[in-house]
C-alpha cells in the first residue's frame, strides 16, 4: 500500500499519530518518527505530531514510564497530551493508528472515502509485523511492556521513514 500524496505538494508532509490518551504510544511513536526523520534529512519536509482518541488526558505529560523508556534510548520527551480532532484531517497527510479501536475511531470521524484512505495502522510500516499490525497499550503493565512498544515502534518508524523518502524524493 502507497503512501497518499501530499495534500500541500509546496508545504511539508503532515503526519499524525493517535492512540488512545496520548500518554504513552503516540507520543513515543512522534518522539521517534521525528528523530527518524532528522536522521535520514528529512525533518525540514516532514512534520509530526501526536493525539488521543479520548479526552481525559489533554495537557498532561507524557508517562512518566514512556518518559523514562524514550530518555534511555537517547529521545527527547517534551509532551503535553491532546485531542484527535475530526477537522485535523484536512491538514493532515496521513493519520497513523495505534491499534484497531482506534483505527475504528478515527475511520468513524473521516468525513469522506478520500480522508479514510489516509488513515492506516502505525505499525503496517514494520517489515515484521505479522497479521496483527497494532501496538499494545503498555499503561496498565510493567515497564518491560514500553520497551516492548519501543522496539515495535522503532521498527515502524524506520519503514515509514523509508517509505516517505522515497514518496519526497521525486519533489
Amino acid at each position: 500500500m502507497s503512501l497518499p500524496e501530499p495534500r500541500d505538494p509546496s508545504g511539508p508532509y503532515r503526519v499524525c499519530v493517535v492512540c488512545l490518551g496520548n500518554i504513552c504510544r503516540s507520543p513515543m511513536a512522534e518522539k521517534i518518527l521525528t528523530t527518524d526523520l532528522g536522521r535520514a534529512g528529512l525533518a525540514d519536509r516532514v512534520r509530526v505530531d501526536s493525539a488521543g482518541t479520548g479526552n481525559w488526558h489533554v495537557g498532561a505529560d507524557m508517562d512518566t514510564r514512556a518518559a523514562a523508556t524514550l530518555r534511555k534510548y537517547g529521545y527527547p520527551t517534551g509532551h503535553a497530551a491532546r485531542q484527535f480532532s475530526p477537522d485535523w484531517f484536512a491538514e493532515r497527510d496521513l493519520v497513523l493508528a495505534m491499534d484497531t479501536d482506534n483505527l475504528a475511531d478515527l475511520l468513524r470521524l473521516a468525513p469522506d472515502p478520500e480522508t479514510e484512505a489516509r488513515v492506516r495502522l502505525f505499525r503496517s510500516f514494520a517489515p515484521d509485523a505479522g497479521p496483527n499490525p497494532e501496538v499494545p497499550d503498555p499503561y496498565y503493565g510493567g515497564d518491560d511492556g514500553f520497551i516492548t512498544v519501543l522496539n515495535m515502534i522503532e521498527a515502524a518508524a524506520k519503514g515509514l521513514t523509508g517509505e516517505l523518502a522515497v514518496l519526497l524524493g521525486s519533489r
